[in-house]
Formats: structure tokens, C-alpha cells, sequence
């Protein structure tokens, strides 16, 4: 029997594909807001957004009579006729977005046109009230609470609240960069965390990311066969610990695309260390006949009709940038005049630097002939597409740069090379020695320690030998609470970004049952004021860059272990390290704390002490066969 679904039914399914969480109702109202023309948006949540989200902008409204409709499913002011799916430069989700989450929470629309008078209208679980007059300002404000009050299978899946609150963050923070003509303001439980001006890109940039992000930066803008590409690169020595930096907006539209991060990635290649990733903030207005934005549900990828097209322009782009050869002098555009001559930069106050890219616009409609034949390809009759002989009529043949995949690396971190190792010494007896017994006859290479007893040298690697007492004390204080901090003269502020942010926020218990002493400080920053007392040398820009590094990979890790494998790096560098001079009496008191045991590896698992026997000397100089 086939059954008829009810409005609720549907409605409940729609919702499922549209509002899975409570950044997709923040990003749809977002964007909602963004189509009706507002030049003002203000984005406040509660719970994680949870509880309550508010979406208030100074767009065009929302008349009387269209306040009904705009609950109803299928209804937009968007689309007139199914050609325009693929020609749309509109954002919000084209009829489905608010039908889909007023099924699933408590909402109330409060509109005014510059016409008419304020109206409200609630709904609670998809059931409409009555139009009741309001007072408003012209525009709309949104209101959503509980969501997912009416269906408890989806709600027991979402994450906490901090975790729900780092992605509405992130998401607000590319909303500040895809749209630098519109002031934006975001509260988080009543506190202000991003404010944007709507002055210009590059005040947006230091709105996330902070004011000295600018000065790293190469400001570009260039137009490559019918494609622009302009933004932010972070010069050859910024880079990032993970990809939560990289923001790329395809004709206004944040999307995460294989290509083009492909293209980014590739010509940063021989200016970025392992496990480092660039910085950019970057835009592609293409034309919309070569785009379909309609191939992933919430619309967070692309596909071109050429991918090797887009990945050439990007490629050239970026690298001519990175490489500083003359292509660059175009695409700077601290090198460009108005007439496009090249002048010499003049260095300007930070707070009096603006950014010279023009207001972003809808990509002017250009005709799929117009785009073929500014593109160089053509298209076969059923829709194949037939490359022409060369990608670019203007240029030399270009041949696609890419890196070959390389196969994941099976990594062990250094805490369980260390718990292997101890497992290992339980099995048999280690060599201790008495350290009384044992007679300090000097260093080697200030690297070396050289101890005598009876016919045996010992020869001590200080920095490991160190680095092994350090993350032993480390341990032992964790594994019993005990870490001893020691405050810093002077806090430490680590700025993040909102997804990074809401990472380490979840893990401030650790951290401080480690010996830090870290707190919020304000929007995405945090403060640690004190470290554990054997890493008073700590590098804490290092150590937490080596933690957010593995970020992207922690689900299927046990943070204990990772974050004990990162203070073993941090013992590493908090130990005495070879070439240093160390006295006697240090000496002596090294091989005292290490309770004469020769057997001890250092958390990377080389050895701390070698033993070599008179005999074996005595071999080297023929004393005897």
C-alpha cells in the first residue's frame, strides 16, 4: 500500500535535508538576509544556537500578505522558471529553507517594507498563527528557538554547545569575508564576537582574523580568460598548522572545491614545511554558464564545465605571486595604478590601508558561446565536452602541474612509542647501575657525558638523558593530578580563528590537568597565564601549533595520548641539548635523577646511554686480537 505523506511528514523530511544543524539555520537566514538587499545584518545565538537564533537585517521585508507564504514550502522570490536554477546568483536555499526549519522549531518572523507597517506571524513545529501588526524598523528579524524541540532523534545527535557554537562561528566569520560591503554584527550568549564595518575586504580580513594578518598578506586581483581571481595569499612564510584558513568564494559563494585547493596547494609547494598549509582568502567570479552550483545539497561545492581550465588560471595566478616573476607585477594590486602602470609601493599605516577591489556584484551573464570562447573549449551536441587543442588562445600550452598523491604515512606518535618501550622493559631486567659507583671523567663534544666503572664507559647523551627525566616527571604529575604550574611574568594570548577556538575550548580540562593554566579571553582568543614547571622554556606558539595541527585527525585519536606526545615534543625542547656546557656538579646530578639506569630512552625512543667495554677499546687500537 502506498501511502499519501501528510504536510508535517514532509515538511519533517525537507527539514532533514535542509537544517541538519544549527549553522545551517544561521547560514540560510544569513543568506536570506543577503538576497534582500541589507546592508546591516545582525546574527545573535544562544546554546550553541540551540536555544535561540536571531537573524535581524535592514533588507527590502516582507509584505502582509507575502508573510504566509514565506512559511510555505516551494515558495520563493527567487526563481520564475527552471532555467533559472543554473543561472542563479542568488544564496538562500530557493523555497525550501524557512518552510524546513519552522517545521522543526518555534519561529517567529517580525517584516517591514519601506512601504507598509511592521507584521509578525509565528509558527510553532510548521503550525501558523495569526498576522498581528508590530513595531519594526524597515527590514526583517528572524527569531528561532528550541529547534528540533518537536523531533528528539535528531536533537540527542547534535554536538555540544561549544561545538555547535564553533561552526556557527566559523561560518559567520566567511559571511564577513564573502560579503565586506555588508556590517555585520555576531553575539555569542550576549557577547560581541565579530564586528565588521562593511568598509572593505581588508578591514573584514583583520575583523577574523586579526589587524596584522593584512601585513602578511599579498593583495591580488587579476582576470585570466573570462575567469577573476582576487583576494588574500599569505606570503612564503605564513602559513597555518591545518586548512581551517583557507576561504575560497565561487561567484559570492563559500564552497570547499578539490580544484582549485589542488591548484593553491601545488604552486605553494616548495615554500611550505611539512604539514603546513597556506593562508588564503580568495574569490572566482566565473561565468554562470561554466559553473553548477546545484551538485551538492547545502551547495558547499561546485563543478566547472573545464577543470582544467579553473586549475591553470589558479595555478599561473598563485605561483607567478609566490615565484615573483613579472606576471606578478599584473596581479598585485599594490603594483597597479588606474591605468594599470606600475608605481612604487608606498607603505601606509595600517589603519589607513583600504582595500582597492570594487564592490562584489552578481558575474555579469555572459552566453555559453561568449564563455566557450573565451574559455577555449567546446562542447559536443549531446553535452560531452570536447577540449579544444589549447586550453588558452592567449598563452603558450600549459601543462597541468600536480603532485601525485602520496600514500598516507603510518604514523605512531611518540607517547605510544614510549608506552611500547616500557612494556618492552618490564619483560626483562634493566641494567642499573649505582650512580655512587660510577666515576664522571669529563664530556665530549659538550654532547657526551663519559662515566667509568671498573672496565665499562658509559657514554650519556645529555639532551636525551634529560628530555627522558622531564616527561617522566610530566607523566608521573599527570597520571596522579599533581602537575606543579609556574605562573609566567608576562600571559600568553593565542589568537584562533572560531573553528580552532571551539576546538581547545573543549579541551581547557586537559590542558589544565597538565599543568596549564589557560582561560577565555574574549572572541576567539584565549590566555594562558601559567605552564607546567618543568616547561618553563616552553615554545607555546610551537606546542599549541602542534596540537591544532592534528586537529583535523583527532576523532580517531585518544586526545590523552596525542596531547602527552605533544608535551614529549615540548620536553624535547625544554632539555639541555647537546653543545652545551654542563658542570660537574650538573653532571653528576643528571646521572643521579636518572637512578643509575642505563636502560632509559628518550620519548622518541633513541637510546640515552652507550656502553662500551675497555676490551672493545683496546680492539680499536690492536692492543689486543
Amino acid at each position: 500500500m502506498i501511502n499519501i505523506l501528510s504536510k508535517e511528514i514532509y515538511n519533517k523530511i525537507a527539514a532533514g535535508e535542509v537544517v541538519d544543524r544549527p549553522y545551517s539555520v544561521v547560514k540560510e537566514l544569513v543568506e536570506n538576509a543577503i538576497d534582500a538587499g541589507a546592508s546591516e545584518i545582525t546574527v545573535e545565538i544562544e546554546g550553541g544556537g540551540k536555544k535561540k537564533v536571531r537573524v535581524t537585517d535592514n533588507g527590502k521585508g516582507i509584505s502582509k500578505e507575502d508573510l504566509p507564504r514565506a512559511y510555505l514550502p516551494h515558495a520563493t522570490s527567487k526563481l520564475k522558471t527552471a532555467e533559472d536554477l543554473f543561472t542563479v546568483a542568488t544564496l538562500g536555499f530557493r523555497g525550501e529553507a524557512l518552510a524546513s526549519i519552522a517545521a522543526v522549531s518555534r519561529m517567529k518572523i517580525v517584516s517591514k517594507t519601506a512601504e507598509g507597517n511592521a507584521y509578525s506571524l509565528s509558527s510553532g513545529g510548521g503550525l501558523l498563527g495569526e498576522v498581528t501588526e508590530a513595531a519594526g524598523a524597515n527590514g526583517t528579524e528572524v527569531t528561532v528557538e528550541d529547534l528540533f524541540f518537536n523531533t528528539p532523534a535528531r536533537l540527542k545527535f547534535l554536538k555540544s554547545d561549544t561545538q555547535e557554537e564553533g561552526e556557527v562561528s566559523n561560518m559567520m566569520a566567511r559571511f564577513l569575508l564573502s560579503r565586506p560591503k555588508i556590517a555585520f554584527n555576531y553575539y555569542v550568549n550576549g557577547k560581541l564576537k565579530y564586528r565588521s564595518f562593511g568598509d572593505g575586504l581588508d578591514s573584514a580580513l583583520a575583523a577574523v582574523y586579526g589587524a596584522e594578518t593584512v601585513g602578511k598578506c599579498y593583495e591580488i586581483s587579476a582576470e585570466k580568460h573570462g575567469i577573476r581571481i582576487y583576494g588574500y595569499l599569505g606570503n612564503q612564510n605564513f602559513s597555518k598548522p591545518n586548512r581551517s584558513y583557507q576561504s575560497l568564494f565561487v561567484n559570492g559563494r563559500y564552497v570547499v572545491n578539490q580544484t582549485v585547493g589542488a591548484a593553491v596547494t601545488n604552486a605553494y609547494g616548495a615554500y611550505l614545511m611539512k604539514r603546513q598549509y597556506p593562508f588564503f582568502v580568495l574569490f572566482l567570479d566565473v561565468p554562470a554558464e561554466i559553473v553548477d552550483v546545484n551538485v551538492h545539497p547545502t551547495k558547499a561545492d561546485v563543478r566547472f564545465a573545464d577543470n582544467q581550465i579553473i586549475y591553470g588560471c589558479v595555478y599561473s595566478v598563485v605561483s607567478a605571486v609566490l615565484d615573483g616573476n613579472s606576471k606578478a607585477l599584473e596581479y598585485l594590486v599594490s603594483n597597479k595604478t588606474e591605468k594599470g602602470a606600475v608605481q612604487e609601493e608606498i607603505p601606509l599605516p595600517k589603519a589607513e590601508v583600504r582595500s582597492t577591489f570594487p564592490e562584489l556584484k552578481p558575474q555579469p551573464q555572459m552566453s555559453y558561446e561568449a564563455a566557450k570562447k573565451e574559455l577555449a573549449f567546446d562542447v559536443s551536441p549531446v553535452g560531452g565536452r570536447t577540449p579544444a587543442p589549447r586550453l588558452f588562445a592567449s598563452d603558450e600550452p600549459f601543462t597541468m602541474k600536480v603532485n601525485s598523491p602520496k600514500p598516507k604515512e603510518q604514523e605512531q606518535d611518540a607517547f605510544e612509542e614510549n608506552r611500547a618501550f616500557l612494556l618492552e622493559q618490564e619483560k626483562k631486567k634493566q641494567e642499573k647501575i649505582d650512580p655512587a659507583t660510577l666515576a664522571y671523567k669529563g664530556e665530549l663534544f659538550r654532547t657526551f657525558l663519559i662515566y667509568e666503572i671498573g672496565d665499562d664507559a658509559y657514554f650519556i647523551d645529555q639532551h636525551a638523558a634529560h628530555e627522558r627525566l622531564i616527561y617522566n616527571r610530566l607523566v608521573a604529575r599527570t597520571s596522579s593530578r599533581e602537575q606543579v604550574s609556574q605562573p609566567m611574568l608576562l600571559p600568553f594570548v593565542l589568537s584562533v580563528n572560531a573553528e580552532e577556538y571551539a576546538f581547545l575550548v573543549r579541551q581547557l580540562p586537559l590542558l589544565r590537568e597538565l599543568g596549564f593554566e589557560v582561560e577565555e579571553f574574549g572572541g576567539t582568543s584565549l590566555k594562558v597565564s601559567a605552564v607546567p614547571v618543568d616547561l618553563q622554556n616552553i615554545d607555546l606558539d610551537a606546542f599549541f601549533g602542534e596540537v591544532l595541527r592534528s586537529m583535523e585527525t583527532l576523532n580517531g585519536i585518544k586526545l590523552t595520548d596525542l596531547l602527552k606526545d605533544k608535551l614529549a615534543s615540548a620536553a624535547c625542547k625544554a632539555a639541555v641539548k647537546g653543545g652545551e656546557f654542563l658542570t660537574d656538579d650538573e653532571a653528576k646530578s643528571l646521572i643521579t635523577q636518572m637512578d643509575g639506569d642505563m636502560g632509559l630512552r628518550c620519548p622518541h625512543g633513541r637510546p640515552v646511554a652507550v656502553k662500551m667495554k675497555k676490551s672493545e677499546l683496546e680492539k680499536l687500537f690492536k692492543r689486543i686480537v
